[in-house]
């Protein structure tokens, strides 16, 4: 019996192959590797698809969140507010600035930043970067609401959101990356709307900032040889661009495949033993960039899914305040409670456009056999 991985990349290139190969092979015979027409065009069709006024390519999703700092103007010193159940890339820029990441604690039901506990740590930060993990949007009214009172802007990092939305409570609705000042996203190649290689983006709709970044990201460069500031090398990659404009087309049609499987998922899965299932929240709607479930048995499931074949992994199995990268701010175990439970009951399973109804139901039935057996 074959195995179900976690995500299915090639599946999902065989989806769009003639369309991406006909991409590459144009940027490829026009031989205009770096800023080409590819870059403005994937820019321009990203910002109206999350609805901002600017989309700036970048080499990656961590140069987007550095590139946003370095904008900001953050440095030795200063404190950057980001939550501790996450990837060590939405934290790792600060430290680069010469600053320092406060790790907040994270709501119980979904993982993302709690606005209760930023409110309790917000004082002296520089900025706010919350992350919309798994592709569930953070709660960015209330997250906005408390960075207000205390006058600190807010950044997403929507690395894992690209087309999650948020309703308002007066009912507007905005996509992640709209949300705040500026949002860094990632093109990693998992994600849902993925490059064939690093690369990311950031929208705005500060015309100020959307300058600047353009000039960071390129040397600090405002034409050829002429550098106004200290930049760095964090460009888009044409041939990304040109992948990953063929790939936005259909990205809509992805996330909403993903929520048709989730939502199998919540039906097979509820009441499968301890199981606990993060439940939807009405005013914000996931993309599912990946499925997740919590099991105080989790290695137990792990171990037993992996032998059964199926790619189940954990993201992310060390909260960062726990990190041995960040054990010189001195953190404690229990310091974080919320986040240090994520991290030892997470466990994300297979979920991608391409997998198949059979797919699912056998995750499901590994699951229940799991749970049975254990019984």
């Amino acid at each position: 019996m074959s195995s179900i991985p976690l995500v299915d990349l090639k599946a999902a290139y065989l989806r769009q192959r003639d369309e991406i190969d006909a991409a590459m092979q144009s940027v490829v015979d026009g031989t205009r590797f770096i800023n080409g027409r590819e870059v403005a065009e994937l820019e321009e069709a990203f910002a109206a698809y999350t609805g901002t006024g600017y989309a700036v390519g970048t080499g990656s999703g961590t140069a987007s969140i550095h590139l946003c700092l370095a904008a900001l103007g953050v440095g030795p010193g200063d404190e950057v507010a980001v939550p501790a159940h996450t990837f060590i890339a939405t934290a790792e820029p600060i430290s680069w600035r010469g600053a320092t990441p406060r790790f907040i604690d994270v709501d119980a039901e979904t993982g993302c930043m709690d606005p209760d506990a930023l409110k309790t740590h917000i004082d002296g930060v520089k900025a706010v970067f919350p992350v919309h993990l798994y592709g569930r949007p953070a709660d960015m009214e209330a997250i906005n609401a408390v960075a207000a009172t205390a006058g600190v802007p807010v950044f997403e990092d929507a690395a894992q959101a690209h087309g999650a939305e948020i309703v308002g409570s007066d009912g507007s609705v905005v996509r992640a990356g709209n949300a705040s000042v500026a949002a860094s996203f990632s093109f990693y190649p998992g994600k849902n709307l993925g490059a064939f290689g690093d690369a990311g983006a950031i929208t705005t709709n500060d015309d100020a900032l959307a300058a600047t970044l353009k000039r960071l990201r390129d040397h600090g460069s405002v034409r050829k040889y002429e550098h106004t500031v200290v930049g760095f090398a964090d460009r888009l990659d044409t041939l990304q661009a040109a992948v990953l404009a063929v790939k936005l087309r259909t990205l809509d049609w992805g996330n909403e495949r993903r929520r048709e499987l989730a939502a199998t998922y919540d039906a097979a899965l509820t009441g499968l033993g301890d199981l606990v299932i993060p439940p939807p929240t009405p005013n914000r709607r996931s993309v599912y960039h990946l499925y997740v479930v919590r099991s105080k048995h989790r290695a137990a499931l792990l171990a037993h899914l992996n032998a059964a074949g199926i790619g189940a992994m954990i993201h992310y199995p060390y909260p960062l305040h726990l990190q041995p990268a960040y054990a010189s701010l001195g953190h404690q175990r229990g310091d974080l409670p919320q986040a240090e439970a994520w991290a030892e009951e997470c466990l994300s399973l297979p979920l991608y456009p391409e997998m198949t109804a059979e797919q699912v139901e056998r995750v499901v039935a590994e699951v229940a056999t799991f749970f049975n057996t254990a019984a």
